[in-house]
């Protein structure tokens, strides 16, 4: 699924165009104990309850494909009789009205799902009348096709923070009554695939809202899907692949860190200002990652580090581009190369000084007046003589074959 599939979804969850039909779920405490269950007709909710439960929806199908929105592939094994896939589809098929597929639904995520404190399970069920788009995304009146599909989320549940507050029957203020509450969701998921504003039974949709430390047992073990890791992920990664392979953190080697960031940056640019490309089918792979590593002059030895760390990091399938990246930094990294270099340059300037005062430390004058300033080393001071040459008070000076006399003027 792409951004567009997952808005045009989202969209759809508001009071006059939600089609929901059926939500149902559990809420299960720290010790893994069922201690509620819901089973509710969605459109006959209250008003308040209806929209903080439709927030959850929303929230599931929020933020960046690839970093909070994984697609995941359904494998081979799991589209036979028994497997996930047949559990998923007839779950979706009974419309949530089956109590022993729930029953079966709730125990997979309870034994399986990592979770501390108390959580809520919420699915829900729907069925979206896709109405036909023309290229230029003109619609059309008809429809070709019925979307129908689950979304799960799971919310943790925990105690509002502690503080004083008004107690009406006793006319005081005293603490405040520490109540459970539903927080957004942490992970979820759509099955099946909204692909090509189809439906798409051979994949579907993960969600997570910590890109760092998704809950990889959920894709795996719930869903027996292979894992993938988030964009957060990747970047990490990469960044990590990266300053290995340059070595220690000196100033260098940071600058050209920068610069493989900021080349980084232009390669995807120039991919979708000038070839037209979309940034999302950018794929940054070995042949990829030579060419930035070229363009930004990195020693052969470090080239050749970072290409083998690349390879077996990335094995399995090489990353989107603009995933290695963070987008939001690029300028305060910008900023950042631009005074490092100008330092660098104050220290060369600094060093160049320090060795001109050096060297004039082993000069002494020879002769001074109001016109001319003359010095030389300190070893050749007793060498230096004072003759009368044709009526003239001359200075001599002694000079080797290699050497110079530089008058300095200043």
């Amino acid at each position: 699924m792409n951004k567009n599939e997952a808005a045009e979804l989202k969209k759809r969850f508001t009071k006059n165009h939600c089609t929901i039909t059926k939500m149902c779920g559990c809420y299960v405490d720290a010790d893994k104990n069922r201690l509620v269950d819901i089973n509710e007709t969605f459109l006959n909710l209250d008003e308040e309850e209806f929209h903080k439960y439709l927030d959850i929806a929303k929230k599931t199908l929020s933020g960046n494909i690839g970093n909070n929105l994984l697609n995941l592939d359904i494998p081979i094994e799991e589209e036979q009789p028994g497997g996930k896939q047949q559990f998923f589809m007839a779950l979706r098929e009974s419309k949530l009205k089956d109590p022993q597929l729930l029953e079966r639904f709730y125990e997979l995520i309870i034994d399986t799902y990592e979770q501390p404190g108390n959580y809520l399970i919420l699915i829900f069920h729907d069925a979206y009348d896709v109405i036909n788009k023309t290229n230029d995304n003109n619609v059309l009146d008809e429809s070709e096709e019925v979307f129908e599909y689950l979304l799960c989320a799971v919310c943790p549940v925990i105690l509002s923070k502690p503080g004083l507050g008004y107690r009406e029957n006793e006319n005081r203020i005293g603490s405040r009554i520490r109540d459970w509450i539903v927080g957004a969701p942490e992970s979820g998921f759509l099955f099946p695939a909204f692909n090509d504003r189809s439906a798409d039974i051979h994949s579907l949709l993960f969600y997570t809202k910590d890109t760092k430390e998704p809950h990889i047992e959920m894709m795996e073990e719930i869903l027996s899907c292979k894992s993938k890791p988030t964009a957060t992920i990747q970047r990490q990664n990469f960044e990590h692949i990266i300053q290995t392979g340059l070595g220690a953190q000196t100033h260098d080697n940071e600058l050209m860190y920068m610069d493989l960031q900021l080349g980084l940056n232009d390669m995807i640019n120039e991919k979708v200002e000038v070839f037209n490309e979309d940034i999302d089918n950018y794929i940054f792979d070995d042949t990829q990652l030579d060419t930035l590593m070229n363009d930004c002059d990195v020693p052969s030895e470090n080239a050749d580090k970072i290409k083998e760390a690349y390879k077996e990091v990335f094995e399995n399938e090489a990353p989107v581009a603009s995933h290695l990246i963070d987008t939001r930094s690029l300028k305060n990294t910008a900023e950042k190369k631009e005074k490092m270099e100008l330092v660098k340059q104050v220290a060369s300037l600094n060093k160049q000084i320090n060795e001109s005062f050096a060297e004039e430390k082993d000069m002494i004058p020879a002769l001074k007046n109001n016109n001319i300033i003359l010095k030389v080393k300190a070893e050749k001071a007793a060498e230096i003589t004072i003759e009368n040459i044709n009526g003239q008070r001359c200075v001599i000076i002694p000079l080797e074959d290699n050497e110079e006399l530089i008058l300095d003027e200043s």
